[in-house]
C-alpha cells in the first residue's frame, strides 16, 4: 500500500495561541517577541502586511509598531508548548501515526484509514482543532512528505483554497502549477546555502527541481537531493518518524536580561537551566554520561568571546542536583572575571537509558547512587507536578533573577499555572 500523508501546520502559531485568549485582536497587527523581546518571531497576517520581516529587530520596528497600532507580546513559551500538546492529543484521537515535526506541525500517515475525500477530511480536522483548542491550521495531503509541505504552503498562501489542499489526488499534471509557485527556497531541505547553488544551474522553484536528473541532483546536495526530487515527483522516500527514538543530546540555553560578570549570576542561570535540561531527561527515562555549559559574550559588541566548560560523569545521572553541581564547579575553576556573559546554555550528551544502565568492569559505575537520586528525584517533579514546578527546586536558582530574559510583555501561562487561569466577571 502507497503512503498517504497529511501535514498539519498552525498558522502564525505563536500569535495563534496568544489570540486564543484575546479574541479582540483577531484581524489586528500581532507580532510575538524573542527573548529579551529581541525580535520578531511570529507575525499574524495582518502585521506580515505591514512589511515586518521574520526576526524584525523590535527597536527598529518601534515607529511602525507605534503608528499601525501592533500589538506585542514577548514570548510564552510554556503556553505554546501546552496549545501544541493539546493539537497533538486530538490529532493522535484521529489516528496514533503522527510525527510531530515541530512545536506547530505534525505528519500523519493516512493511507489505513481509506478515506474517500481528502479535501472534506481536511476541512472537518481543521474544524475540530480550531473548536477543541481555537488554533487555526492549515493542511497539505500528499504522497510523500516534501509535496505534503508545498501542499500545506500553497494553502496556507492562496486564499482561494481555504487552508486544505489535496495532491494526492492529483495527476502529476494537475499538480504542476502548485509546483510552478514554490519558489526553491520555500521546498523543504533547501536552505539559503543550496538555493543560490540551484539558482546558478537554473532551478528557480519546485516544478523545476522536480524535473532535475537524480543523479544531478546527487551530485549537487548528496542523498538528499535525490530524494528531494523523488519526492517532489510523489515517490516516498522519506517514511514516518514515530516518537520512540532515543534522543542523543537535551539542550536549555538562554540570553540573560542583563549582560554580568558577577558568578553569582552566571551561576543561579546554570543551575536553573541544568535543572530544566535534568527533567527532561527523567521524563524521557535517560541519564547522561557527559555534558558541558558554554558562555558566550555578545556578539554584538566588540571582542565577542565563547568559553566552554565539560564534565564527564562516572555514574552517568538525571540528578538536577549532581549535574548542576559539577558543572558550575567546572565553570568557576576556569572563569575570567570581569567578562561579561550574555548567554548561557547547558548540554547534556552521551545520553544511556536509565533502565540498561549495568555495573561496569572497573566498578565505578555507583548504581546505589543512581537508585536514591531516582527515588528522591520521583518525590520531587510529584510534588512540582501537583503544587506548582518550582515549588522545590535547587537553592542556586535563587542566587539571582537577573539572568533571566526580560519579558515585559508576556501574557499569563493561561493553561498551566493555577494564579494566571483567565477571571470570569458575570
Amino acid at each position: 500500500m502507497s503512503s498517504i500523508f497529511a501535514l498539519i501546520d498552525c498558522n502564525n502559531f505563536f500569535v495563534s495561541c496568544e489570540r486564543i485568549f484575546r479574541p479582540e485582536l483577531n484581524n489586528k497587527p500581532v507580532v510575538v517577541l524573542s527573548s529579551n523581546d529581541g525580535c520578531v518571531v511570529s507575525r499574524s497576517n495582518e502585521a506580515k502586511a505591514l512589511g515586518i520581516p521574520m526576526g524584525a529587530p523590535a527597536f527598529k520596528y518601534k515607529p511602525v509598531f507605534k503608528s499601525q497600532g501592533v500589538v506585542q507580546f514577548s514570548a510564552n513559551f510554556e503556553l505554546y508548548g501546552d496549545i501544541s500538546q493539546r493539537i497533538v492529543k486530538a490529532l493522535t484521537r484521529i489516528i496514533p501515526k503522527i510525527e510531530v515535526y515541530s512545536v506547530d506541525e505534525s505528519f500523519l500517515e493516512l493511507s489505513s484509514l481509506g478515506i474517500k475525500d481528502y479535501t472534506v477530511w481536511g476541512q472537518a480536522v481543521r474544524y475540530s482543532i480550531l473548536k477543541s483548542v481555537g488554533v487555526p491550521v492549515a493542511i497539505g495531503i500528499a504522497p510523500s512528505k516534501t509535496l505534503a509541505k508545498v501542499a500545506t504552503e500553497r494553502a496556507k498562501k492562496n486564499p482561494n483554497i481555504d487552508d486544505v489542499l489535496d495532491l494526492q489526488s492529483l495527476s502529476p499534471e494537475a499538480r504542476a502549477p502548485y509546483l510552478l509557485q514554490t519558489p526553491i527556497s520555500d521546498i523543504w531541505g533547501v536552505g539559503w546555502r543550496i538555493a543560490p547553488k540551484l539558482k546558478a544551474e537554473g532551478i528557480y522553484n519546485a516544478l523545476d527541481l522536480s524535473y532535475m536528473r537524480p543523479k544531478h541532483a546527487q551530485s549537487l546536495m548528496g542523498i538528499h537531493g535525490r530524494q528531494m526530487v523523488a519526492e517532489l515527483n510523489g515517490q516516498s522516500c522519506l517514511p514516518l518518524f514515530i516518537e520512540g527514538k532515543q534522543r542523543q543530546t537535551i539542550m536549555h540555553g538562554r540570553m540573560f536580561g542583563e549582560d554580568t560578570s558577577n558568578f553569582a549570576v552566571i551561576e543561579a542561570a546554570i543551575a536553573s537551566l541544568s535543572a530544566r535540561a535534568a527533567k527532561q531527561l527523567r521524563v524521557d527515562k535517560l541519564l547522561a554520561k557527559r555534558a558541558v555549559v558554554y558562555l558566550s559574550t555578545n556578539k554584538h559588541k566588540p571582542g565577542y568571546r565563547k568559553f566552554s566548560f565539560a564534565v564527564n560523569f562516572l555514574t552517568p545521572s538525571n540528578d538536577s542536583g549532581v549535574l548542576s553541581k559539577e558543572l558550575i564547579k567546572a565553570a568557576r575553576a576556569s572563569f575570567s572575571a570581569g567578562i561579561d556573559i550574555h548567554r548561557a546554555n547547558v548540554l547534556f550528551y552521551d545520553l544511556a537509558s536509565e533502565n540498561g544502565l549495568q555495573i561496569d568492569i572497573t566498578g565505578d559505575v555507583d548504581l546505589s547512587q543512581l537508585f536514591r537520586s531516582k527515588a528522591r528525584f520521583e518525590a520531587v517533579d510529584s510534588i512540582n507536578e501537583r503544587y506548582g514546578k518550582s515549588t522545590i527546586h535547587l537553592a542556586a536558582e535563587d542566587l539571582s533573577k537577573v539572568w533571566q530574559p526580560k519579558k515585559e510583555l508576556k501574557s499569563p501561562s493561561y493553561t498551566t499555572e493555577w494564579h494566571e487561569l483567565p477571571i470570569l466577571k458575570t
